[in-house]
């Protein structure tokens, strides 16, 4: 079946976002709880969302973490993230060759944009689903089948692909081919134990991946 689409998770694979994660979750629970995490024990938050987090660390208390999270992340987002290596050349060749783009994130759509915006590859994506679109986020297929919805395609005609176990798992759960980066901050070995049907050692791989179909 011809690729048409790809499904980008967006933290961790687009966009360097780990240092901004865990600097972030280093502040928020230092002050709630002084010394009893370090910045390895965060690699387990990047991935799901905020809610399933706090709801496991702070039971009770969330919607607060929540926002002291995006208080101190949303003012120090800019200086923290980082560009990988051909993303977007490899988007814009991809963009040319007619493939459909989007992003399916655990993120509010809000910070999605202003990450695509640093990026300067807001034009490229047709479809964007982060967690204001859906009920239910990754390991979920919710969010990949609504993406496959909006785009108009079949479960066959796409490729998700994340730096995450929920990128990978929700792929499979929605009948998805996924696709693991080797350049995750958890690598290469911890994503291929999820039995993603393609690991990316770069961006540019994508292409060959498209053409061979």
């Amino acid at each position: 079946m011809t690729i048409k689409a790809l499904l980008f998770d967006f933290d961790g694979t687009l966009l360097n976002t780990n240092e901004l994660i865990i600097q972030t979750f280093m502040h928020i629970l230092e002050e709630r709880f002084p010394g009893q995490y370090s910045p390895k024990d965060c690699l387990k938050f990047i991935g799901p969302s905020l809610k399933q987090t706090f709801s496991d660390i702070t039971p009770g208390e969330e919607d607060e973490m929540i926002a002291n999270y995006r208080t101190w992340n949303m003012l120090h987002h800019d200086e923290l993230v980082t560009e990988y290596p051909d993303v977007v050349s490899t988007l814009e060749q991809l963009k040319s060759m007619g493939i459909k783009l989007a992003i399916v994130s655990t993120k509010r759509n809000e910070m999605i944009d202003r990450g695509l915006s640093i990026l300067g590859a807001s034009h490229l994506f047709e479809v964007r689903i982060g967690t204001d679109d859906v009920k239910n986020v990754k390991p979920d297929p919710e969010p990949v089948l609504l993406a496959l919805e909006r785009l108009g395609l079949t479960k066959e005609e796409a490729i998700m692909i994340g730096d995450n176990c929920h990128d990978i798992e929700a792929a499979h759960n929605a009948g998805v081919r996924a696709a693991g980066v080797a350049w995750s901050i958890r690598g290469a070995e911890y994503l291929q134990q999820f039995n993603p049907e393609y690991l990316l050692q770069g961006m540019p791989d994508l292409l060959d991946i498209v053409k061979e179909g």
